[in-house]
């Protein structure tokens, strides 16, 4: 059950961050109540995912597809580019949350 706090902690924090840059600089006030409600339910679900799972794996996990998913937002929907070593760091970085995870289970 602490995964599935944990993967929608991460889908609200993509959430947030997309209603974020909709909001272009809180300058549409309409994706304001999104972004709070949205950042509210990541931080919430992150807490209760905290019961069983290790802070650290915790948070490298949500941070880091938290970041894989954003860039992919950024990608399909903002036109945002990716070249060679955006697509490779970004790799690493879930190269690195497998591995996190990987250890956690067998630790």
């Amino acid at each position: 059950m602490d995964q599935l706090f944990l993967f929608l902690a991460i889908f609200f924090e993509i959430a947030g961050t997309y209603s974020l840059k909709m909001s272009n600089g809180f300058s549409k006030v309409i994706y304001i109540p999104s972004v709070i409600l949205a950042y509210s339910l990541a931080f919430t679900f992150f807490g209760f995912s905290l019961k069983s799972i290790d802070i650290s794996i915790a948070y490298a996990i949500w941070s880091g597809i938290g970041i894989v998913g954003t860039t992919l937002f950024g990608i399909l929907f903002f036109n945002e580019s990716i070249d060679f070593s955006k697509a490779m760091f970004i790799g690493l970085i879930l190269v690195g949350v497998v591995g996190l995870n990987f250890s956690a289970h067998h630790s």
